[in-house]
């Protein structure tokens, strides 16, 4: 059995992580459109995890690079191919699908370091877009929409928590200043 402040914490990140994504989870609910998807998952977790750790610049800018990234290898590449089934062993269309995915990991890298705005998930989010799943422009804009939310949710809900815990209870916040 864990520990009672073990416990506690292993809670406290699984809530925040649950709220995060379930802000984007309501927001898709509500609109019917993707704003929750899978490079979003580790996003929210390093937000949860190491809470006032991940600057804007790096989580927003990883994220853009990856749709821009994603966007040049699929419109260069694969554009009109989807990865929602597999296709044919040694097809011109996996061969497609392959040097897209690995044209974007690499061009997304290129872009973190060359920015300096390093964020991992963001190569998660050049996949889903150079693989087909979110490959348009209109979608790139809704990826960094919901990105710019789960980030604006996070920061929203630590200033929240740090001027409670200080006008309550005389506590510094997350950040170690009261």
């Amino acid at each position: 059995m864990l520990p009672s402040t073990r416990l506690q914490q292993v809670a406290g990140i699984s809530a925040a992580t649950v709220l995060l994504s379930g802000v984007l989870g309501v927001v898709l609910w509500a609109t019917g459109r993707p704003f929750l998807f899978p490079s979003l998952g580790p996003t929210a977790f390093a937000l949860a995890f190491q809470p006032g750790q991940h600057q804007a610049r790096d989580v927003l800018g990883g994220h853009l690079c990856g749709v821009l990234g994603g966007l040049i290898a699929y419109t260069a590449i694969a554009d009109g191919t989807v990865l929602t089934a597999l296709p044919p062993a040694q097809s011109e269309a996996a061969a497609r699908m392959a040097g897209s995915g690995v044209l974007s990991v690499g061009l997304t890298t290129a872009g973190m370091l060359g920015t300096q705005a390093v964020h991992a998930p963001a190569c998660a989010t050049t996949l889903i877009v150079s693989l087909g799943l979110l490959p348009t422009l209109q979608d790139g804009a809704l990826i960094v929409a919901s990105v710019t939310l789960l980030y604006g949710v996070d920061a929203g809900g630590r200033a929240i928590a740090r001027t409670y815990r200080r006008g309550v209870h005389g506590i510094p916040g997350d950040d170690g200043r009261s």
